[in-house]
C-alpha cells in the first residue's frame, strides 16, 4: 500500500480552538452566533491543510470574529469529544487573558457568523452554554485558577484514572464588589 492510499484509509478527526478571554471583573466574553441557538466562544475550525497549528488558529479565529489580534496565551484543556453523527472533534481552549476597556471598545463582530457579543459572570453565561462547551469552559476555568496544567478531557469531562490538577469542580468568576 502507497503512503497516500494508507493516510486516506485513516480515521478521521476533526479539530477546532477557542480562547477565553475575560475582563477585570472575571466575566467571560462569549458571541452569539446566528447558525446555532447556544453561545460560543471566539474560535472556530482549525484549517489543518493549510499547516495550520491549534495555536494558529485560535488567534486567526479570534481576528476573524471579534477583530482583535492577540496571541493566545497558555492551553487551559484539550478536549476529546464524540459526537452523533460526526467525526470526534479535538478541542483546544487557550487562554486569552484579561481584555482591558480599550480592548473591548475594539471589538468587532464578523457580520456572516455572529450576532452579539457580551461579557457574562459564569452564573449567567452558563445557561446560555452547550453542555460539552459548558463543561469544557468550567475544567479551563479550574485549570486557569488552579495554576495546573491544560485539563485533559474526553467529552468535557476527565477521563477515567487519576483527575489532573484543575480538571473538575465549579469555576470561580466572582463579582467585583
Amino acid at each position: 500500500m502507497d503512503y497516500a492510499t494508507y493516510i486516506a484509509g485513516l480515521p478521521r478527526v476533526l479539530a477546532g480552538a477557542g480562547v477565553i478571554f475575560r475582563d477585570a471583573e472575571g466575566r467571560l466574553l462569549l458571541v452569539e452566533p446566528n447558525y446555532r441557538d447556544t453561545w460560543v466562544l471566539p474560535g472556530g475550525t482549525i484549517e489543518s491543510d493549510a499547516g495550520e497549528s491549534p495555536r494558529q488558529a485560535a488567534r486567526r479565529e479570534t481576528l476573524e470574529e471579534i477583530g482583535l489580534d492577540i496571541e493566545p496565551g497558555p492551553l487551559l484543556a484539550v478536549d476529546w469529544a464524540r459526537g452523533e453523527g460526526r467525526p470526534p472533534l479535538v478541542s483546544y481552549l487557550f487562554d486569552g487573558g484579561v481584555l482591558d476597556a480599550e480592548q473591548c471598545a475594539a471589538i468587532r463582530l464578523q457580520e456572516e457568523e455572529l450576532l452579539s457579543w457580551r461579557l457574562l459572570h459564569w452564573e449567567d453565561a452558563e445557561p446560555l452554554l452547550a453542555e460539552d462547551l459548558r463543561l469544557r469552559i468550567r475544567a479551563a476555568l479550574n485549570a486557569l485558577r488552579n495554576g495546573g496544567g491544560p485539563a485533559e478531557l474526553e467529552d468535557g469531562l476527565p477521563p477515567a484514572g487519576p483527575t489532573p490538577p484543575g480538571a473538575t469542580g465549579r469555576p470561580t468568576t466572582e463579582r467585583a464588589s
